[in-house]
């Protein structure tokens, strides 16, 4: 997984990214559709759902609505798919998940469905229109599909009132830093187990894959296509695992290990980013006249190295905002996910008003980064991380005892100055009002699906999406030389990675063996 976002989601939901009332969910009582049939039998009592009949509507929800208003624009209509909140109750009450469609335009050659997933954990009805421009020739034969997950969105959303749109932030420089740091994760769980405690028992990855087979069943189709990315490769790892043979072409792009996927999931990512951050150092290091932040790369990491330990002694006066250091490092975590030349500026103009906050006393932020203080601060997207961390916390228990995470952290800082404290940080898990109701889905078994991952993958790193080819049988992985997540779902300008992917979801078949894309830039490049 990854806690980050493809482009096509503005500013700074890029990077962010991980006792109550209500009944376990359980396996037993799910009796799945069998592959042969659009809907199953009653068995189980879902067949009423399988065989709804989805009514399409337009998008738009209001006049604020921007996502509603482009897919209506883009012709797409919207449904909403009933499914049981509760599996082992599916008499019971019932949410709905909400769908985006857009219908394939060469009619006389469409392929199929695909389902649509962008990782986050995030809504996903706002993908159509931007996947199809990415899919070439291949794109109008698809009738695609965007949903955004139960807990998400429009889908049931869990929204804590919390005081920040994530659940990310770094453990800081000091033992008081982290401190903090722990009151912000428990404050975050408290206010999900007050506000939300009928949901969050029945909110899970497997929940989730069910959910999209009802989907299946309700759009009439026997198998489907899958294009996820970061965590939507995990989502396709469960669902293939859940349902065996109801998936067709898959793309899974820049993959989480599952061995790897629970609330802290972001260990092991530091190296990734340690090394993105030098290459971004380098970078802004050649463009000192323009942001003044040292001329060679080890003089613009000591400027960052001060800006954060600035922030430490006091929080930086940034525009309305104040940003200590378990912010001053998400700052950074956020612009690491692409070596392009736009989120690098992105990121030298940040620091460059942090470091005159901190030598001058006060700063006014870019837009960019008083949208993303505005995010990380405030309450304006409660919405974003309380679901998302309803899913994190719902799959895989996280240990409870905070020096469990102080100890990692330091044992990492020597390795990884300034990402320790974010990776190995705690967050609401250790602190969540429920546990997982179902053991983790074994992934596994035969998956003829294409996979894309980067060597410099700082949210999914390449490792993880090595672990899935392991376990995927027949799976063809291309590897792209880049820092960069999500290569393909991103649109980061790669001919081969583009041209292979589209070429498959055209003709259906798979590279013969792995194979390795040129970066088509000198990094650094303009």
């Amino acid at each position: 997984m990854t806690t980050t976002e493809p482009k096509r989601r503005a500013g700074v939901r890029r990077a962010v990214a991980v006792a109550a009332a209500g009944a376990a969910v359980t396996g037993a009582a799910l009796v799945p559709a069998p592959a042969h049939a659009k809907a199953p039998s009653a068995g189980g009592g879902l067949g009423r759902f399988y065989g709804q009949q989805p009514t399409w509507k337009d998008c738009t929800l209001g006049p604020d609505d921007q996502v509603g208003r482009e897919l209506d624009e883009a012709g797409a209509r919207c449904a909403d798919v009933t499914v049981p909140l509760d599996y082992a109750r599916p008499d019971g009450r019932t949410i709905t998940i909400a769908i985006s469609r857009l219908a394939a335009a060469d009619r006389a050659h469409r392929i199929g469905t695909m389902i649509l997933n962008g990782g986050g954990p995030g809504p996903a009805i706002d993908m159509p229109p931007f996947m199809r421009a990415l899919m070439g020739k291949a794109g109008p034969r698809y009738d695609l599909i965007g949903l955004d997950p139960r807990s998400l969105g429009r889908s049931a959303p869990v929204d804590c009132d919390w005081p920040s749109g994530t659940w990310i932030k770094s453990a800081g420089e000091s033992r008081r830093s982290f401190v903090r740091a722990v009151a912000f994760a428990k404050d975050l769980a408290g206010r999900c187990a007050r506000t939300n405690a009928g949901l969050l028992p029945h909110i899970s990855t497997r929940n989730i894959a069910r959910d999209m087979d009802i989907v299946r069943g309700a759009l009439g189709e026997r198998k489907i296509s899958y294009n996820g990315g970061s965590y939507g490769t995990y989502l396709g790892g469960v669902y293939a695992a859940m349902f065996p043979g109801r998936l067709d072409r898959t793309v899974l792009d820049s993959s989480v290990d599952p061995a790897r996927w629970n609330p802290r999931l972001l260990m092991g990512t530091e190296s990734a980013n340690e090394h993105a951050l030098a290459g971004w150092a380098a970078w802004a290091a050649k463009r000192n006249a323009a942001y003044g932040l040292g001329d060679t790369r080890e003089e613009v990491l000591a400027t960052v190295r001060g800006v954060i330990r600035a922030s430490a002694r006091e929080p930086l006066k940034v525009g309305r905002h104040r940003v200590d250091d378990g912010l001053v490092p998400v700052v950074l975590f956020n612009r690491l996910d692409s070596d392009e030349d736009e989120p690098r500026a992105g990121l030298a103009a940040s620091v460059q008003v942090l470091r005159k906050a901190a030598v001058d006393g006060s700063a006014e932020p870019t837009k960019d980064l008083d949208e993303e203080l505005t995010f990380l601060l405030t309450g304006a997207e409660s919405r974003y991380g309380s679901g998302q961390s309803a899913i994190l916390c719902g799959d895989v228990a996280a240990p409870r005892d905070p020096e469990v995470y102080w100890r990692d952290v330091q044992r990492h800082r020597k390795d990884s100055p300034f990402f320790a404290g974010v990776t190995y940080n705690i967050n609401p898990c250790a602190f969540w009002p429920v546990q997982p109701a179902e053991k983790p889905t074994e992934i596994g078994g035969a998956l003829p699906a294409l996979m894309v991952a980067a060597t410099g993958d700082t949210r999914t790193d390449y490792a993880g999406s090595q672990g899935l080819h392991r376990l995927l049988g027949g799976s063809r992985m291309i590897t792209l030389p880049a820092d960069v997540h999500a290569p393909y779902q991103s649109g980061y300008p790669n001919t081969c990675v583009n041209e292979r992917v589209n070429g498959y979801l055209a003709t259906g078949t798979l590279p013969a063996r792995d194979l390795t894309c040129a970066p088509e830039r000198p990094h650094g490049s303009t």
